[in-house]
């Protein structure tokens, strides 16, 4: 089972949703990625959000189409995506894709690249990516782990997210390292190219964030 989460980010950062929809996906939608999926024909089986991105109009369309609604208010610790995204965990899916996450207000795209510290950090084996139409974006705990070419994401950037990322091995790259360390704040590992079809990264401690892009 997969979890597709649909935020409140522009749409024309989207990519084609209905490319990553299949029988056994389940679809979420936070506050005004609500009506997005519903516009798009996509149903989602759960809403979260306080929904104060959306008019009365747009919330009634909301509540005629979707079963289970979890409403807050405006004022609350935590952010609709943290609340999708702690629901969703909690189902154990094989794979968690975020969309609508990545555009538009740069607060709100810190804010969601840092909620895949705390299930790295937990050690929480659910794999979680954040994706747009132009970027995939997720978090790697220590370890080794094989990457495959992709046409459409040519660049792979490995940005560290603690203040030392250690042992970075690069194998199969246009530009390959052997066990260095890179610090917070380093652009070392930007916009890399598999010369392959296969690579390989590594690293012994810190947290990464891998990012596959394209122009």
């Amino acid at each position: 089972m997969n979890i597709n989460i649909l935020a409140g980010g522009p749409e024309e950062f989207l990519p084609n949703l209905h490319e990553y929809s299949s029988k056994n996906d389940i679809w979420v939608g936070v506050d005004r990625g609500v009506y997005t999926l519903i516009n798009k024909k996509i149903t989602p089986e759960i809403a979260f959000g306080d929904f104060d991105s959306v008019s009365k109009e747009e919330l009634i369309v909301i509540e005629s189409f979707v079963n289970e609604m979890r409403r807050y208010k405006p004022e609350k610790n935590e952010t609709d995506m943290e609340l999708a995204l702690n629901w969703a965990i909690k189902q154990m899916p094989v794979l968690i894709r975020i969309f609508g996450a990545t555009g538009g207000r740069l607060d709100h795209l810190l804010a969601n690249v840092h909620l895949l510290v705390k299930p790295v950090v937990e050690e929480n084996h659910v794999n979680i990516i954040l994706i747009d139409n132009q970027n995939i974006l997720s978090l790697k705990a220590p370890g080794s782990y094989k990457i495959e070419k992709r046409a459409d994401k040519k660049y792979i950037s490995f940005v560290p997210l603690t203040l030392d990322v250690k042992g970075v091995t690069l194998r199969g790259f246009k530009y390959p390292l052997k066990n260095r360390h890179i610090s917070i704040g380093s652009t070392l590992c930007i916009s890399n190219e598999l010369i392959s079809n296969y690579g390989t990264f590594s690293f012994s401690e810190g947290i990464l964030l891998v990012i596959r892009s394209n122009d």
